[in-house]
């Protein structure tokens, strides 16, 4: 029996969704899962289509972590439970470490939530933490050398599995031939629109393609605050015919637009203390064939192969972004990089990332 306590979980949408999800149904192959999750709109059918014993705890969030940590306490106290995994920290905080002694414990880190002023409040709460777990786990090199500047022991890294590629049906391949029309080149970012991953000067730098590729589209798929900037930003460059921001979309239409891009593009920078910390959207990509173009400052290159498989550059710079971009549309070298890239991403299939749990415990 396995234990999955989070925070994040299906089927709201998101990165961290899709690994809590995918490591819970890999889990599956090598015994029975018990999930606590969290109440959200949608998880009724979700959880009556789904293999996973899932309870969801509900009520105002300020009090729904106590809830959880109570339950997943009962059931420590009562199961034989051969693993637990926690997706955060705080998931991690209110159970007793003589409860966490009766299974082999890991807690997932990802890089932003530790981040906290070596000595400060937060820092030694994360400490005190992390120190229950028998395995902190890295999403990336990047995400353990900084965990462990910070404090952080027993890190290991075992980077996100994949739940992709997946099968996608005529209606969706038809709504993302009605978005890309006879475009060429596509573009693509899927994520979450904060201000770490760029939008803004992806959109910019279509801008500058244009006379290169007047045909070039680029499709953003995603909501977050940066939304409505982005809507102004769009109008304000008149980018309206070259532009699509898609904010709400099924999982089917976002990697029907994922499958018929071209590059994937997400230079992710340093945004208020945040960065990315591995990027499951580049490898997603990658299993459809497409190469990414990712930033330089984080756990980016545990998931390109910069000049294999895409190219890293400085998200923060136009005329590198520009540069980069003219360098992988040129020729049809996205072409040969997303062979490269569709090779690469084979390693992160769920199949081969939870034997690395399963060998920890």
């Amino acid at each position: 029996m396995f234990l999955v306590s989070t925070r994040n979980f299906p089927p709201e949408l998101g990165g961290m969704q899709n690994l809590m999800e995918g490591l819970s149904n890999a889990l599956l192959n090598h015994g029975p899962v018990k999930v606590f999750a969290e109440t959200q709109d949608g998880d009724k059918n979700y959880d009556q289509n789904s293999k996973l014993n899932i309870v969801r705890v509900s009520g105002f969030k300020i009090f729904r972590k106590y809830r959880k940590a109570n339950l997943v306490k009962e059931f420590l106290t009562s199961n034989e439970v051969r693993a637990s995994f926690f997706d955060h920290w705080k998931s991690i905080e209110n159970i007793e470490k003589n409860l966490l002694n009766k299974t082999k414990s890991f807690c997932l880190i990802h890089s932003k939530e530790i981040n906290h002023p070596v000595g400060s409040s937060l820092n030694k709460r994360v400490l005190t933490a992390l120190a229950k777990a028998d395995h902190v786990i890295a999403n990336s090199k990047f995400t353990k050398e900084f965990a462990m500047k910070l404090g952080v022991k027993n890190v290991s890294v075992i980077n996100p599995g994949c739940n992709y590629p997946i099968q996608i049906n005529e209606e969706a391949k038809e709504f993302a031939q009605n978005i890309y029309g006879n475009a060429s080149p596509k573009l693509i970012t899927v994520s979450r629109l904060d201000g770490r991953k760029s939008h803004q000067n992806v959109m910019m730098t279509v801008k500058n393609l244009l006379p290169k590729f007047p045909n070039l589209k680029y499709v953003s798929v995603g909501d977050g605050d940066e939304g409505n900037n982005l809507l102004k930003l769009r109008k304000y460059l008149k980018l309206e015919n070259n532009v699509e921001l898609i904010f709400k979309s099924t999982e089917q239409e976002k990697v029907a637009l994922l499958e018929q891009s071209d590059v994937f593009v997400m230079p992710s920078v340093i945004y208020k203390k945040s960065v990315e910390g591995f990027g499951i959207t580049y490898i997603e990509a990658a299993s459809y064939g497409k190469p990414s173009i990712g930033g330089i400052y984080g756990g980016e290159s545990d998931a390109i192969k910069s000049g294999q498989t895409g190219y890293l550059c400085n998200g923060n710079d136009l005329k590198a972004i520009y540069n980069t971009l003219i360098k992988i549309l040129t020729n049809d070298h996205f072409k040969e990089l997303g062979n490269n890239a569709l090779e690469f991403s084979k390693g992160f299939g769920w199949e081969k990332i939870v034997k690395k749990y399963i060998n920890l415990i």
